[in-house]
């Protein structure tokens, strides 16, 4: 799929989330809810070790991406990060052996801190699964790839600049360590075997919005996050 075609999906997502709670109320910056639209870099700290001993790596990715965060009080947090990549796996004196794309989502629970002002900087830690989907194979003799899904675990740390209005402006640092394993084959031959420790940097910039879940259901009273 299109780059650009993630980038307005998006888009309306955003618009639809920020335009339903301000019939009922405008942004809270204390709100319990919020949507962040943006770029990021994904940039694998890879490195690719295969069967016939030759290594290799994973290619970088720019991306568009969006989060979902829950306030459960003041401090504590819960987000939900997303986004579609596509990955080359390239070895050594080779070049280009297989494409794929990735769907990684992952959810972290954060510690946002205050008393700074408009800015309220944020650590986390979580867990992601690695989906592998529409994989290609370009190494001679094989026809098919497969990569095996993955789970592994996250740590973060980011910051929300407020413009007001419940209106922020985000910078954001996840490193994930996670590996997988491909498998080359020849109709149902094995020729060859890889494991592939990815380990990306995900470094993300953007715009998000807060505000109250309850002003979608046009509950417009709230308590106070303590």
């Amino acid at each position: 799929m299109k780059v650009s075609t993630w980038i307005s999906g998006l888009a309306v997502a955003a618009v639809m989330a920020v335009s339903a709670p301000t019939t009922a109320q405008a942004g809270s910056e204390s709100g319990n809810f919020m949507v962040r639209v943006g770029a990021s870099a994904v940039l694998p700290d890879s490195k690719v070790t295969t069967s016939v001993n030759i290594n290799g790596d994973v290619t970088d990715q720019f991306i568009p991406s969006a989060t979902l965060t829950y306030f459960l009080s003041k401090n504590l947090a819960v987000e939900l990060y997303c986004c579609f990549t596509q990955h080359s796996i390239e070895l050594n004196g080779i070049g280009k052996v297989a494409d794929t794309w990735i769907f990684p989502p992952t959810l972290t629970l954060q510690y946002h801190f205050d008393g700074m002002g408009p800015l309220k900087p944020y650590v986390g830690a979580g867990v992601t699964w690695m989906h592998f989907f529409k994989e290609k194979t370009s190494l001679g003799g094989t026809n098919n790839v497969e990569i095996d899904d993955a789970f592994g675990f996250a740590l973060q740390a980011g910051v929300d600049i407020s413009m007001g209005g419940g209106w922020y402006l985000n910078a954001d640092v996840k490193k994930i360590f996670i590996e997988t394993d491909a498998t080359f084959r020849n109709g149902g031959a094995t020729i060859a075997t890889a494991k592939a420790d990815i380990d990306p940097w995900i470094i993300s910039a953007g715009v998000g919005y807060r505000f109250n879940l309850g002003d979608l259901f046009h509950r417009t009273s709230h308590e106070p996050l303590k």
